[in-house]
Parts: structure tokens; sequence; C-alpha cells
């Protein structure tokens, strides 16, 4: 007899190393009805397009993982005064055929958009951006950081 018992159909697993015997809950079984038109889609889009920003000592380089999505159909812009990176774009929804059954819907469609307030030292007029496998990349240069003058003061007495 087992130690771990099976959470579906109150059953225990005849493996200890198999908690989900064959036989078990099925989540799909009610869904083989339902018609493409009363799944809900969901259309929240990559409202949290994953983007990580990175400080080298040269630049500020941010790379947001899109999947799926073309550079048309991405926008990388400067606003406010050359202060904010905006990166924003869309996925399309799927065209549905009349006679498909969907079973499952997960992937998201819509508008999605991410800012990012830079700080003043960047070369605004020398921003770059590249997509590669469904990864943007934008490159922030960096101004060179003008270095205080110190000198030093005698000290009389």
């Amino acid at each position: 007899m087992s130690m771990i018992p099976s959470f579906f159909n109150n059953r225990r697993s005849s493996n200890f190393f198999d908690p989900f015997p064959l036989g078990a809950w099925d989540p799909f079984r009610d869904l083989t009805s339902l018609s493409s038109s009363s799944l809900s889609r969901d259309t929240s889009a990559i409202v949290n397009a994953r983007v990580d920003w990175r400080e080298t000592p040269e630049a500020h380089v941010f790379k947001a993982d899109l999947p799926g999505l073309k550079k048309e159909e991405v926008k990388v812009e400067i606003e406010e005064d050359n202060t904010v990176l905006k990166i924003s774009g869309e996925r399309h929804v799927e065209k549905e055929d009349k006679n498909d059954t969907w079973h499952s819907v997960e992937r998201s469609s819509g508008q999605f958009s991410r800012r990012f307030r830079l700080p003043e030292n960047v070369k605004m007029d020398q921003v770059k951006a590249a997509m590669e496998n469904g990864v943007l990349t934008v490159t922030v240069p960096k101004a060179e950081t003008k270095k205080a003058d110190v000198r030093s003061i005698q000290i009389t007495g």
C-alpha cells in the first residue's frame, strides 16, 4: 500500500512513486462538447512582459521576452523629454475556424506596454534595438561621467 494518497477519486496509488495513477480525474472530460465560441479567451495580453534591466559600465541593457512576436509588432520609443523608454506591442488573436473545437486556450493576445524611467547619464540619440528568437534587446549607451576635480588644500597654521 502506498504512503502517498491520490488526490483524485479518493483512490490510493498502487505505486509509491506515482501519486497520480492512470484513471485519475480528467480535467478535459467535460469540455469535449464545448465549441470555440463558448470558451472564454484571455485577451489580457502579455500585460507583464518579462523584462530584465542590466547596467554595465558602458550601457543600460534591456531584454524582453516576447515569444511569437515579429519585430514589426513591437515598438521601442523614447518619450517625456528623453527620460522614459517605452516598449510596447500587440499579439493578435489567432483566426478561428467555425469547424475547429478548442480544448484549451492558454496563449494570451492583446496589447502590452512597459515603461522605464532612465537615469540622466544616457545617450538617448544612440539607442539601439534588436530582436532575435523572440527576445528584444534594447541597448541605451551611457554618457561619459565627468570626474570631479579634486585638488589638495594646503593647511596652514
